[in-house]
């Protein structure tokens, strides 16, 4: 297990992976070259599901789920096959569909939060470009921010004069966790993190066995495996990571409304909203990793007679009482939304500033020992 460190050792970890990724997505693909489309050509009536994770994850389970109840949805009765491509945190998988999907809808990419961020690091083994691809569906999701009472967490007011060190878990610095290491710099707390974690799971475990007492869950996770611990008195909600809303503004989570937002703390805490380049930085990345966290992409010059019975599908499932109650779990609470109705927004989170990617690879680098080799 590799371990990074914050402000307690002096190891560098330098993300030069490019060689590993580059052999292992080397392999010529065994399904064949790229197929061109043309408008008026209808969705293939199998299609494959690139999953650039292992089986049984979060987004491998997502995949599989939407991708089921989607040829359900679709006259032709299409199906949507799921084939697991893993590695290099989803970088593998997704540089395979960019150098072998056609345009014709036999093969779709799914992605998750983690697979945006390396695209927005500008981590040089990315080969895919989301710029150069149209979304099919969207689910969002959201992360809850909690402390652990016997660890000396009781109240927000702890991470701001806390009478123990505050001690963070996570998997990845530049997955995922990266949203709730931005809320730690906005908000100003001296958290110590530590990287290596095989899920969000042992990292809440670790905090059972009191080794952490900060931890961020998504808001699923949240209310199925950290609300007992709050029931029990073991753990106190701070505050949720919020959502965006279409102004672009930081807004409670609709699953846990009584919880405050990162910014709603920092104003609390400062007397004034917060601002800068690391504010900046936490919206960008918010955005990216969970307003718009999961979806099934195309290539961009996919034709629309080729998409569209995906969207109305989705438009579908929007009103499917029974797959809402199925997936209640698997989409986290939140909705589902077809490509053509978020494509702007989408593309617009994906885009990162100049100076807010300089802020981040200088945080990554100064403060926790970790350099994106290329950037």
């Amino acid at each position: 297990m590799t371990r990074l460190f914050r402000r307690r050792g002096t190891a560098l970890a330098v993300l030069t992976t490019a060689a590993l990724l580059g052999a292992a997505c080397a392999t010529p693909n065994p399904h064949g070259t790229m197929a061109d489309a043309h408008e008026g050509d209808p969705l293939p009536s199998r299609v494959r599901v690139l999953i650039p994770y292992a089986e049984g994850g979060g987004t491998d389970v997502w995949g599989r789920f939407i991708g089921n109840h989607l040829g359900g949805h679709i006259e032709t009765g299409t199906r949507f096959v799921p084939e697991n491509v893993p590695g290099g945190e989803s970088i593998i998988g997704s540089n395979r569909y960019a150098r072998s999907a056609g345009n014709d809808g036999s093969e779709v990419l799914v992605s998750s939060g983690t697979t945006y961020f390396q695209y927005l690091l500008g981590r040089p083994e990315v080969e895919f470009d989301f710029g150069e691809m149209r979304p099919l569906v969207i689910n969002g999701s959201g992360g809850v921010i909690y402390g652990s009472v016997e660890g000396g967490v009781t109240s927000v007011d702890d991470l701001f004069t806390p009478s123990t060190p505050l001690q963070y878990g996570g998997i990845s610095i530049t997955g995922l966790d990266l949203s709730a290491v931005l809320a730690f710099e906005v908000l100003g707390l001296d958290v110590t993190s530590t990287f290596g974690f095989e899920g969000r799971g042992p990292a809440r475990l670790a905090i059972e066995r009191g080794e952490l007492n900060v931890d961020y869950q998504t808001t699923s996770g949240f209310l199925t495996q950290v609300q007992p611990l709050i029931d029990e008195g073991r753990a106190v909600p701070l505050m949720s990571l919020g959502q965006l809303d279409d102004a672009g503004e930081v807004v409670r989570d609709p699953n846990v409304p009584d919880l405050p937002t990162v910014p709603e703390v920092y104003e609390e805490h400062y007397g004034e909203p917060p601002s800068g380049p690391g504010w900046d930085a936490y919206k960008t990345f918010l955005a990216a990793g969970f307003s718009y966290q999961k979806g099934l992409w195309v290539r961009e010059d996919t034709p629309d007679s080729v998409v569209q019975p995906v969207f109305d599908a989705v438009r579908e499932l929007q009103r499917d009482e029974a797959f809402l109650e199925q997936g209640r779990e698997v989409l986290g609470g939140y909705p589902i939304y077809p490509g053509d109705e978020v494509e702007e927004s989408v593309r617009d989170a994906l885009r990162l500033d100049d100076s807010v990617r300089e802020y981040v690879l200088d945080l990554l680098a100064e403060n926790y020992g970790t350099v994106i080799a290329g950037s």
